[in-house]
């Protein structure tokens, strides 16, 4: 190990990460659980400095793979797809619409089981961890068909912020020109409307949408960031372009080693 000079190398969460073995975030926490050796002695210090140049560093007992070059992907997530690298109990999930040879890229974020549209895949950690960041602030766009239709009032109380279990949620919601559904039997008209959200809270737009008493039935995420879903069908994967990286790197966050 460099003995803590960072001209020496680079932090050994940041390794992890450029390995493609997680985010820095979830590499810290590789590390904190003593998984992880250098040159033999295991090392619980997500923030020690390592030269990859010189030191062994392994992860349960195996060498650390080589840095894996960036992949970045956009998913249009179907319905009933987890929103996970993998799942012990079978499900399918984001990760199998990758292709073959895009190395162990992870989602950035989440969408609800039953939720559908735009989802970032990618190995970039660093990136991950920069767009994810609270203080990144990036916009989250979704198409929600809600039933019946919301009065002004009720968009005002979106757009003002509905208080939660877990806080005060708020958004922009702007109503849509998608028609909606019919009413059947005991279901109600569903109408649609486009809210932007700049947070990611375990199902934040159906709890919101529940509390001003319009539940979801069927939510769409159409954009995140600087990146929009457009007419990529559901089920399909492309690769972001030059550009769009640049305009998420640009977008995130910066994450910082320390």
């Amino acid at each position: 190990m460099s003995g803590g000079d960072p001209g020496a190398g680079l932090r050994l969460k940041v390794m992890l990460a450029r390995a493609g073995v997680a985010s820095r975030r979830g590499s810290a926490a590789i590390i904190e659980t003593g998984r992880v050796s250098v040159n033999g002695v295991v090392v619980t210090d997500e923030a020690a400095w390592v030269d990859p140049a010189r030191d062994h560093v392994t992860l349960d007992g195996a060498p650390l793979p080589a840095a894996e070059g960036r992949r970045y992907f956009v998913l249009h997530k179907p319905a009933g797809v987890l929103s996970a690298a993998s799942d012990d109990r079978g499900r399918r999930t984001v990760t199998d619409f990758l292709p073959p040879d895009a190395g162990r890229c992870v989602p950035v974020g989440r969408l609800d089981l039953d939720s559908e549209g735009l989802l970032l895949l990618t190995n970039d950690g660093p990136l991950v961890d920069g767009l994810l960041h609270p203080r990144a602030g990036l916009q989250r766009e979704y198409l929600v068909e809600v039933a019946g239709r919301p009065s002004d009032a009720a968009l005002q109380r979106l757009y003002d912020g509905v208080e939660l279990e877990d806080g005060l949620a708020r958004g922009k919601p702007k109503r849509s020109k998608r028609p909606g559904r019919p009413a059947a039997g005991d279901e109600p008209a569903t109408s649609w409307v486009t809210l932007i959200m700049t947070e990611g809270r375990k199902r934040e737009v159906r709890r919101m949408c529940e509390a001003v008493g319009h539940p979801v039935r069927r939510l769409i995420r159409v954009r995140f960031g600087p990146i929009r879903l457009r007419d990529l069908a559901p089920g399909a994967i492309r690769p972001l372009t030059p550009h769009e990286v640049r305009r998420l790197r640009r977008d995130a966050r910066p994450a910082r080693d320390g």
